[in-house]
């Protein structure tokens, strides 16, 4: 004789990874429906990759231009998708109760962060491939190991995911909106992706090689264009940026 079935409900929360994939997913459909979006992520670095590589607006040294422009806008791919475009659409998700109603599922506080970074990893790869794509296109030879730039970009993204985060989790939307564009503004101009940092003088220069954009930039920049190993004050840079920007978002992330 079998025993009977038990088909009693089991009500419980997926697995935590579960929750992150199905987040996550989430997040990157939303992301590639919105075309403001898109133009701040993938078609500005492009056309600025285009136009300065093209055109001697800016003196970059000796040497092809298309090679130092590109790790810069690598690195100013990863900052308009991790902290700006996320920044901008994580704070109105949030005026708009999306993150409230979020807020209401088994879904943590870190979950929802780990889904975030997660879409925006997947994005990068799409910026990467293009990018890549334009700058071999104009005659781009880059060096180095694919490895260290791998390093590189994931730190990056860490630390400008943890500010965006941080950023749309306390200010209003509104803010948050002006606050971003204005510091993507700030780090076009002065975080040597365009502009050499050897251009600004030598307290100034110091000081800004220390944002975390001068420090991706400049780090992709000796591993591509000098083939150097993985540079390791870029990296410190980097990594103390992402453990606070993470930790910061963590703690003090308001779902409303």
């Amino acid at each position: 004789m079998t025993a009977p079935l038990d088909l009693s409900p089991a009500p419980g929360a997926a697995p935590l990874s579960r929750m992150v994939l199905a987040q996550a997913a989430y997040e990157l459909r939303g992301v590639l429906r919105n075309g403001e979006q898109l133009l701040l992520t993938l078609i500005i670095p492009v056309v600025l990759l285009v136009l300065f590589s093209a055109t001697s607006l800016v003196d970059l040294g000796s040497g092809r231009r298309v090679d130092f422009l590109a790790p810069g806008v690598l690195a100013l791919a990863v900052m308009s998708t991790a902290f700006t475009g996320q920044a901008i659409g994580t704070g109105f998700e949030r005026r708009y109760g999306v993150l409230k109603r979020l807020g209401a599922t088994p879904l943590p506080r870190g979950g929802l962060i780990a889904a975030k970074t997660l879409s925006v990893l997947a994005v990068e790869a799409v910026q990467a491939v293009v990018i890549c794509a334009v700058a071999f296109a104009l005659g781009w030879h880059p060096k180095g190991d694919p490895g260290s730039v791998l390093v590189l970009l994931l730190l990056g993204t860490a630390a400008f995911s943890g500010f965006g985060l941080l950023m749309a989790g306390t200010l209003r939307a509104e803010a948050t909106l002006a606050a971003a564009n204005l510091v993507y503004v700030l780090l076009l101009a002065v975080g040597g992706v365009i502009f050499p940092l050897d251009d600004f003088p030598d307290g100034v220069r110091d000081a800004l090689e220390l944002l975390p954009i001068s420090a991706l930039a400049e780090g992709l920049r000796d591993v591509l264009q000098d083939g150097a190993a993985l540079p390791c004050t870029a990296l410190l840079v980097l990594a103390v940026w992402a453990v606070a920007g993470l930790a910061l978002a963590a703690r003090f992330f308001e779902w409303e």
